[in-house]
């Protein structure tokens, strides 16, 4: 246990003096659309709505605190890798190290999980501002957390399988761009035909988002989506490992 530590620590160690050197272009990057998200649906098209029972601004905000764990620790973890792949070509001098392939997949991730942590709480505590309905709970931290991780690990997997920078573009369009405004982020999911429903939770974002809202809006909290969001990291864990380990990258 403490050798794994101190593998994911070495391999995380470069990463975190880049998040280090570049905090305020990477901060301003990572909380630009959120913040007009915030204004744009929160106060343009919904201001003044009730939904499910408290104002929109309020319903609203977790989703987009959900948001800005997806956006920012998938791109900033596919981004890294896929220049470090594609550009530097330095990954593959990686992979030779002796190094557990779970150390380095989990390693690579802790770029995303911390840049999105960071965000995250910069929006949820301006939204504790806007939003006097809001709690912080600990069902929330957790979410959080996995949350980051999940999708940090999605951008691992995105920089692993893409062949080119055209290719995470491509990658972006057809997966995040989807996720971002159909996961319940700005509605609820419950709006949605049943037949729509059943696509949306093949996805990770819609249980994310709703287990913040869940959490932070004081509704009954459902594990069993925790669990399900779990299982979505540990499957891209897993899925990471196979690409290092059969050389698919």
């Amino acid at each position: 246990m403490i050798d794994n530590l101190k593998e994911i620590s070495s391999v995380a160690w470069g990463d975190m003096r880049f998040l280090r050197h570049s905090a305020l272009s990477v901060l301003v990057m990572s909380l630009m659309s959120p913040l007009l998200y915030l204004l744009a649906f929160g106060y343009g098209l919904g201001n003044g709505q009730i939904i499910d029972g408290v104002s929109y601004i309020a319903f609203i905000i977790p989703g987009i605190v959900a948001l800005t764990a997806l956006s920012a620790s998938f791109s900033s973890t596919s981004a890294r890798m896929n220049v470090q792949r594609l550009y530097y070509h330095n990954f593959d001098e990686l992979i030779l190290c002796p190094l557990r392939y779970s150390s380095i997949a989990i390693g690579k991730a802790m770029l995303g999980v911390v840049r999105g942590l960071i965000s995250c709480a910069i929006i949820f505590i301006i939204g504790l501002f806007l939003a006097p309905e809001l709690h912080f709970t600990i069902e929330f931290l957790i979410t959080l957390v996995v949350s980051c991780f999940t999708f940090s690990l999605l951008g691992e997997s995105a920089a692993l399988i893409a062949k080119s920078h055209q290719s995470m573009s491509t990658f972006s369009t057809l997966v995040i761009l989807p996720m971002t405004f159909l996961c319940g982020t700005f509605f609820s999911v419950s709006s949605m035909p049943e037949w729509f429903q059943a696509i949306l939770y093949c996805l990770p974002l819609t249980y994310s988002s709703t287990l913040m809202r869940e959490s932070s809006l004081g509704l009954d909290y459902s594990w069993l989506f925790l669990i399900v969001l779990i299982a979505f990291g540990v499957a891209l864990l897993l899925f990471n490992i196979y690409l290092m380990r059969e050389r698919k990258i």
